[in-house]
């Protein structure tokens, strides 16, 4: 096959390799043929290189990943986790990949609750070994890989390997995580610390050769050469030896990791289907029921940042946020009533406690049409170390991936040259509440609940609208839909939707992202009975690409580091 002249390369290339923040990049994000929307330009940059090659939008995710490792490590990376969806184009067919971190099998119901039997401070079990689960990230990308994958395994390493020797200029993301990282953990202040104690700064140059050693391992041997060998016994050596919160997890532990390949929850909303993540993800659940309940409205209605479409949108994700609580879990551990949570008639009846002029205060969890257990609800904490991507490749193939170590950082200590997760934090520090289970209560083999939510949208003939996704811990599912209804109900381009000022209710009090707009309709709100505060918005990180006439347009959040390029 002939190399296709790069419209619009010159373009895209410099965006990659000079940090140009998303906001200038504006109504240029188009591109005829292929697109990558992530959170660095250099991973980008990996990425459009494998498209280039004619690799599929699986290799580039890959490629992407595996620089995103090196680039942003607060975010995600091989020690951690990531859910995958991708459409076949050929097929008209939209899969998932697991590759959810995994409990070790030291893991207990009781294992975040002190000597008295109650929950644990985040602070006291953070950092060390205790809340480090089996990374789930390379298992998963080589699974997804087998399937969908053109170019050889080895080959989406090269970027990466590249980058880790000769060394890159650290972007203004990393510089700022670095400055506020944990400089008392040793791996933390050896790996991103001057010997004079001063934190890497943007623009410096920036080499991780330990990295490389690990990724060209990996490279040459595939999974398996993460979850046996050498990076094996240093993952179980760093969490057994934490100088915090030492743990059990073992080499069986690793090696007993599967990946697993699952159906994506889906959900009508009005001329589109939404396909997201399911469990052990609550993303597809909560995305489909907060749609759904906005579908009572219409579009008029929900006209973007309006004080109607604030109002109906905290609301209806008051009450998606009330379900989660009480009945999300890994699905291969309890029993979590999914049929009944997407029941249509279910839906309508919680859209039918939306008062258009009243904050309805903390929402209940409803009482969906199928048997169920009665959990008590849990507790979220809010945790930001997670990545977004969305792929499109010249086939069509298209994949939504969002990766995280979870906290900033993960539990602040490393191996191999990567930074291990924190996530078994994500699982309730209280496995009983008021007497009755917690669905998300930690178990040896269960894997934590998550919001993460990639989502990819078609119109009712199955054929591709667009793909999106966040981090931003549970306030993931507020960013993701809030955006949805923008582009697909209020018309806006992807940027222009994802560059709109976040407003989130995840069944508390009704948050606005500090703006000139957020000062506008505080007043509004709290005369209908809303507890509104004004913040900063670090969490949001949205890449999206929509298909449009003659191409795809994209969309890269102006909060983070993120680029949109393609040929």
């Amino acid at each position: 096959m002939t190399a296709r002249p790069l419209k619009h390369a010159r373009v895209f290339l410099l965006l990659a390799c000079t940090l140009v923040p998303a906001t200038a990049q504006g109504p240029r994000n188009f591109a005829a043929h292929a697109m990558v929307a992530a959170a660095n330009p250099l991973a980008a940059a990996a990425a459009l290189e494998m498209l280039k090659a004619h690799g599929s939008a699986v290799d580039a995710a890959i490629a992407a990943q595996l620089v995103l490792n090196l680039v942003e490590p607060e975010s995600s990376g091989i020690g951690g986790g990531a859910f995958m969806l991708v459409f076949d184009p050929k097929e008209k067919k939209t899969t998932s990949f697991d590759g959810r971190e995994v409990a070790p099998a030291s893991a207990t119901p009781e294992m975040f609750l002190d000597a008295k039997g109650t929950a644990r401070g985040r602070g006291d079990v953070i950092p060390g070994g205790l809340s480090v689960g089996i990374p789930g990230v390379v298992g998963m990308l080589e699974m997804a890989h087998k399937k969908y994958g053109r170019l050889p395994w080895a080959r989406l390493f090269q970027p990466a390997i590249r980058l880790s020797e000769n060394g890159f200029p650290v972007g203004p993301k990393l510089a700022r995580s670095i400055a506020g990282a944990q400089r008392s953990m040793p791996d933390i202040a050896r790996t991103f610390f001057h010997a004079d104690g001063s934190p890497y700064k943007a623009g410096e140059i920036f080499k991780n050769p330990e990295l490389a050693k690990s990724l060209r391992a990996i490279a040459a041997g595939g999974a398996r050469a993460f979850y046996t060998g050498a990076i094996a016994e240093a993952i179980v050596t760093a969490i057994q030896q934490a100088p915090r919160n030492p743990a059990g997890m073992t080499l069986a532990d690793l090696a007993s990791f599967q990946p697993r390949e699952l159906e994506p929850v889906c959900g009508a909303y009005r001329i589109y289907v939404v396909c997201s993540m399911g469990p052990p993800s609550s993303g597809g659940v909560a995305i489909v029921q907060i749609l759904g309940m906005l579908e009572r409205f219409p579009a008029s209605d929900l006209k973007p940042n309006s004080l109607s479409e604030t109002q109906r949108f905290t609301q209806a994700s008051r009450l998606a946020y009330a379900d989660r609580a009480k009945y999300l879990g890994d699905t291969s551990a309890v029993a979590v009533p999914l049929k009944g949570l997407l029941d249509k008639g279910y839906i309508a009846s919680r859209a039918a406690l939306i008062d258009p002029a009243k904050d309805m205060g903390t929402a209940q969890a409803g009482n969906p049409p199928e048997q169920h257990t009665q959990y008590a609800p849990q507790i979220s904490g809010a945790n930001h170390g997670t990545s977004h991507m969305t792929i499109v490749d010249e086939s069509g193939q298209v994949i939504a991936m969002t990766t995280s170590v979870e906290s900033a950082f993960g539990a602040k200590i490393m191996a191999g040259g990567f930074v291990l997760n924190n996530t078994l934090t994500d699982f309730s520090f209280e496995p009983v509440r008021n007497g009755a289970p917690v669905a998300n209560a930690p178990a040896p083999g269960k894997r934590p609940l998550s919001a993460m939510s990639p989502t990819i949208v078609f119109d009712r003939q199955g054929n591709f609208v667009l793909g999106i996704g966040s981090p931003g811990g549970p306030a993931i599912i507020s960013y993701v839909a809030q955006s949805l209804v923008a582009i697909l109900d209020g018309g806006m381009t992807p940027q222009d939707a994802i560059s709109l000022p976040r407003h989130l209710n995840t069944n508390a009090g009704t948050l606005l992202e500090t703006s000139p707009w957020a000062e506008q309709i505080t007043p509004q709100l709290t005369a209908m009975g809303h507890t509104v505060r004004r913040a900063t918005v670090e969490g949001s990180g949205l890449h999206v690409v929509q298909k449009v006439p003659g191409g795809y347009l994209g969309g890269a959040d102006p909060r983070r580091d993120g680029v949109v390029v393609g040929e």
